[in-house]
């Protein structure tokens, strides 16, 4: 068989059973499952699977909360990894939480900025004008909030372990955000990334000037690093993994060889078919048919 269906459940909800297993083959006209780590998550081999056939899986697991990705055999493994920050690597959006640190210097800005941030991720309005339009409202404003929002940012579950577990098997990895480098240096750090790109927030000595450095590094910059990191590595873009959740995301999402839309936005999960909706970053190691022994816990 061509292709290979992977159920991940999210093991802090539950334990994938004998009869989400079964389901999925039946519907997938499947084979025998292999576990890649029990209870949580299997490979059926099954033939080629159109996106409508796929969701007819999810449907039928109903409320189950049970991720259901999707790829050929041949090639699983990636040597790329290109992940977005925001809601992707961390549980944050940075830039609203520097907002909403600022709200007891200027009321209102936190919902202000928030509110532009929803607007821009869901594709609803063009990501550099609403960067820009987002930066100058905090302008004045003293540049330790950067230091206050980065003691709440939390690294999401498993990101981690992805990272960790792709360097430790020779791949590329890079955090390419739309946000801050003040803040990707330190996540992509903790993370381990090889890489780490982003805006660069312009202060005046310690005071936020409400601008960022030109050109803003937006949707065709993140899919130019990707193209950049495939033709340095000699590796297609068949073999990168791409994570995000946002509309700016959507470029390199696309061009990927698997790429994975992660608790996203509607006009994100309208589009890509391979989506952890349930579970942790986990699951993008189980898509490549990696099982839980050969990772790299951080």
């Amino acid at each position: 068989m061509s292709a290979i269906l992977t159920l991940v459940a999210n093991r802090e909800a539950t334990t994938l059973t004998s009869h989400d297993i079964e389901l999925a083959s039946t519907l997938a006209a499947g084979g025998e499952a292999i576990p890649l780590s029990p209870g949580e998550a299997v490979d059926i081999a099954c033939g080629p699977l159109t996106p409508a056939q796929i969701d007819a899986i999810r449907f039928g697991l109903g409320d189950r909360p049970v991720d259901v990705l999707y790829g050929p055999a041949a090639g699983r493994r990636k040597k790329i990894l290109v992940a977005d920050m925001d809601s992707t690597t961390v549980a944050n959006e940075t830039l609203d939480d520097v907002a909403a640190h600022a709200e007891r210097l200027r009321p209102g800005i936190g919902e202000e900025v928030a509110a532009v941030t929803r607007r821009s991720m869901n594709g609803e309005i063009d990501f550099q004008t609403s960067l820009r339009n987002r930066v100058a409202l905090l302008k004045g404003l003293p540049a330790s909030l950067l230091e206050e929002a980065w003691k709440d940012v939390k690294i999401n579950a498993g990101a981690q372990t992805l990272v960790r577990t792709m360097n430790a098997h020779g791949a590329v990895t890079a955090l390419v955000s739309g946000g801050f480098t003040w803040f990707t240096s330190r996540v992509g750090e903790l993370c381990g990334f090889v890489e780490n790109h982003a805006n660069i927030l312009n202060l005046s000595g310690d005071t936020l000037t409400g601008t960022v450095r030109e050109p803003i590094l937006g949707p065709d910059a993140k899919l130019q690093h990707l193209i950049r990191i495939a033709l340095t590595s000699g590796a297609p873009l068949s073999s990168a993994l791409t994570i995000g959740d946002g509309a700016n995301d959507l470029p390199m999402l696309r061009a990927a060889g698997l790429g994975m839309a992660f608790h996203a936005k509607p006009v994100v999960r309208k589009e890509i078919v391979n989506r952890i909706e349930h579970g942790t970053l986990r699951a993008a190691l189980f898509a490549q048919g990696y099982r839980a022994e050969e990772f790299v816990e951080a």
